[in-house]
């Protein structure tokens, strides 16, 4: 049985600025930086596109979680082993408490309106988007004739 674990560190030492670092089971560690602004553990194939084109150095605390909320909603979706309840908590710099902490179920209202408005948008965009030049359109289907 493999043991192992992976965490995700961050906080402030006062007077230092804020840090997040990924350790892995071997103790080693990467921090998070221009290149990477976020980390991600656990199941990472349904939810990190999203992050992946949301999420910058310079992006706003509001849209960072409400982006952290649709890679989890994508994720449910596709990975039955991942689910709510979503345990979330934010601090600002040099405040060195919690400014927010939130426990979200499945009765909550705000991740209930983010889940629906990020799929019927999805599919409003994908029934917007413009078919190849390449395609042709499918021809009719031809009356059906007698067996050969």
């Amino acid at each position: 049985m493999d043991a192992g674990a992976n965490f995700i560190v961050g906080g402030q030492i006062r007077g230092e600025r804020m840090r997040l670092c990924l350790v892995y089971a071997e103790g080693n560690f990467i921090e998070a930086g221009d290149e990477t602004p976020y980390f991600q553990i656990g199941e990472t194939k349904y939810g990190k596109p999203i992050l992946d084109r949301v999420i910058k150095p310079d992006t706003p605390l509001n849209d960072a979680i409400k982006c952290v909320l649709v890679s989890f909603d994508s994720t449910m979706r596709s990975n039955l082993s991942v689910g709510l309840p979503i345990d979330l908590a934010c601090y600002g710099e040099s405040s060195f408490f919690l400014d927010l902490e939130q426990h979200i179920t499945q009765d909550d209202p705000y991740f209930s309106q983010i889940s629906k408005r990020w799929s019927d948008g999805l599919r409003g965009v994908f029934a917007s988007l413009p078919n190849p030049d390449w395609l042709s359109e499918p021809e009719s289907p031809a009356e059906p004739g007698p067996l050969s």
